[in-house]
């Protein structure tokens, strides 16, 4: 079948590497794909957002499966207007509708909806422009540190964690009054701060059944010793060391299962990722937030260690068959170490040659933000490289994904060189 795969950063290079593995994919597209997924398919310069010019690809290029990478299309109802249109309603997309998709979509939504069905979850209250007053009342009598969540899509840069009340309330007002992240912070959610260490756990559902996919951890903080501001993402490791078989368990049964039998009841018709961020507090699981895809860099180690056809995975979903889908995993270990422009998360230049892909022993190089310029490569974004390995054991695929990340040069290339050493 000719399959479809939306986005441009290194979840979709990824999603790209495996779909072309499978004998059941006769042709791939990526929309608008970047310089390292024309190597698995054909580009297509459409924008994730363009609905009527991914309807006419669909129909000209007969595609028969749609997989949807980021969450604003999915947010924005790609999948509502496949199913609202007589021309490619039968066309089977991965991703969930705007309904199910408002998990991500909406801070609030997701906290009373964990609220509702009975997901662990840090206490939360909600406040608006409104009652603004309410919410700064509120921070009085809250513990230290708090956590303030813009209620929308905010590129990965609407949560906060405030030290001081002082900083608190400052935020609280630039939020909601001075609109700080635009119409995301029209609405703010106070929650109270977890500790415990974090990971994700990620779940296909195909709207009946679920399957549960190999959990990872990821790196969000610029520096070393996790320092510095909090970006996209600067690695991954699957699997991870401390989530051993009672605690996943624990995760299944009061995570999983609730969230998935909650969307029922709520009836939405939820096919496609759930991305269960979680937080380890003395081996109970306590959900951070849900995301309606999967998680970048994470895919690149979980799907690693994917040994089954995920282009039957994603039939299985679209059928409702995900029940006698046979997951097969990796027992090694994956780990993804992110090579970032200077400069992110916060201003950086694009445009620079990269140069040294070529010199990777044992690593595969997901591209993220890279365009190409006639035969050169070069930088189109602030996460530009991902550099994946799969090994033996944890120290392995650390060191290789390490080294071969340094392998690559590109001007103000930068990495983590401490991925996942915590967890030796």
């Amino acid at each position: 079948m000719n399959i479809l795969i939306l986005g441009s950063g290194g979840r979709e290079s990824t999603f790209s590497w495996k779909v072309a593995q499978s004998p059941l994919c006769s042709k791939l597209f990526i929309a608008p794909g970047n310089a390292g997924t024309k190597q698995y398919g054909e580009n297509v310069n459409i924008k994730v957002t363009d609905f009527a010019a991914i309807k006419n690809l669909v129909i000209e290029q007969n595609i028969e499966l749609v997989i949807v990478g980021p969450e604003e299309p999915l947010v924005r109802g790609i999948h509502d207007f496949f199913l609202g249109d007589k021309d490619i309603k039968h066309i089977p997309v991965v991703g969930p509708k705007q309904d199910g998709a408002q998990l991500e979509g909406s801070k609030d939504f997701s906290k009373q909806f964990m609220q509702r069905h009975g997901v662990p979850t840090a206490a939360s209250k909600t406040f608006t422009k409104d009652t603004l007053e309410d919410g700064l009342a509120y921070l009085e009598t809250q513990s230290l540190p708090i956590v303030l969540k813009a209620d929308g899509l905010a590129a990965g840069k609407g949560v906060l964690i405030c030290t001081t009340l002082d900083e608190a309330k400052a935020e609280l007002r630039l939020m909601l009054a001075d609109a700080k992240f635009g119409e995301a912070s029209s609405k703010v959610v106070i929650e109270q701060f977890l500790k415990g260490i974090e990971l994700s756990v990620f779940v296909l559902t195909d709207g009946k059944d679920f399957i549960i996919l190999p959990e990872a951890k990821d790196y969000k903080r610029i520096g070393e010793g996790d320092t510095g501001l909090n970006t996209g993402g600067m690695g991954s490791v699957s699997p991870v060391p401390f989530a051993d078989e009672a605690f996943l368990q624990k995760v299944k049964d009061q995570v999983v299962i609730p969230t998935v039998e909650g969307l029922k009841k709520d009836n939405i018709d939820y096919r496609g990722f759930i991305f269960i961020g979680l937080m380890n507090d003395n081996g109970n699981p306590y959900v951070i937030e849900y995301n309606c895809r999967m998680g970048d860099p994470e895919t690149e180690s979980v799907f690693l260690r994917i040994e089954s056809d995920v282009v039957e995975m994603f039939q299985a979903v679209a059928k409702q068959q995900i029940a006698d889908y046979q997951l097969k995993v990796s027992p090694k270990t994956a780990a993804t170490v992110v090579v970032v422009s200077a400069g992110y998360p916060g201003d950086y230049i694009k445009g620079k040659e990269i140069t040294g892909i070529e010199n990777v022993e044992d690593s595969i190089v997901f591209h993220a933000g890279t365009i190409s310029d006639g035969e050169v490569v070069k930088t189109d974004g602030g996460r530009v490289l991902t550099v994946s390995t799969l090994q033996d054991d944890i120290f392995k695929a650390l060191q290789q994904a390490t080294a071969d990340a340094g392998r690559i040069y590109f001007d103000g290339a930068t990495f983590r060189k401490d991925i996942g050493f915590d967890l030796i």
